[in-house]
């Protein structure tokens, strides 16, 4: 097995990831629309997708730990050492089986993608609530402007945000591209990365902190096609 094939096969994997990120995005969406018209999460048609969702995290967490077991082991392959590649596949083989006992279904409740599905049911369920409530009371103007720009505009970019990221810790969105390259570049130079948001007490924004908001997608979305209506 050369080199080049492993890279080969290490991008397909990659594909692939992005191809099961789309589906459990997609997933979400249909839960979030089920749950949204029929008010309650108990549905046995939500309960599927939920599963779905858990099924894709594990297999994604699969992938992750294959990708980075394939990036270690080629990494002690040197030019001084060409007889290790002979046995490449063997020891990839073997730690994933190693690493892969360890791993347990119930750490897959804390992916990024399952809490994102729980979190858009539960929060379409309670937006539903509040919206009764709401609609007793006729918001001006231009305070509901100021909302939307406040809710919808990353932090980063100044204009509307494409893939909303919620920060579990001070719950401020930023979309996902900006803060990311912003959280790499920042680790780049050895800093810690400070929220974006003006006035923001958190000093230490990580990956692990962000989680996709399906809810604030949608209606981002919303307010696209409806904009281009008029």
């Amino acid at each position: 097995m050369s080199l080049s094939t492993v890279r080969g096969t290490l991008s397909s994997l990659q594909s692939c990831r992005e191809e099961i990120e789309n589906t459990m995005v997609i997933v979400t969406d249909v839960a979030i629309d089920l749950a949204e018209s029929l008010g309650e999460e108990t549905d046995p048609g939500i309960k599927e997708m939920e599963a779905m969702i858990l099924e894709c995290a594990k297999l994604d967490r699969e992938i992750n730990c294959f990708v980075d077991i394939v990036q270690q082991v080629t990494g002690e392959v040197t030019s001084q050492q060409p007889e290790a590649m002979f046995s490449l596949s063997a020891t990839v083989k073997e730690r994933f089986t190693e690493r892969t006992a360890l791993l347990s279904d119930a750490e897959l409740q804390k992916h990024q993608k399952v809490v994102a599905f729980k979190d858009g049911i539960k929060n379409i369920l309670n937006q539903g609530n509040e919206e009764t409530a709401e609609n007793m009371e006729e918001l001006d103007e231009d305070i509901a402007v100021t909302q939307t720009q406040v809710i919808f505009t990353c932090p980063l970019t100044l204009v509307d945000m494409v893939n909303p990221m919620k920060n579990k810790e001070c719950n401020h969105h930023y979309d996902e591209g900006a803060i990311l390259a912003m959280i790499k570049a920042r680790h780049s130079q050895k800093k810690k990365c400070r929220c974006p948001v003006v006035g923001c007490g958190n000093t230490d924004v990580k990956q692990s902190d962000l989680i996709p908001d399906q809810i604030l997608r949608r209606k981002i979305q919303s307010k696209k096609t409806n904009g281009n209506r008029t």
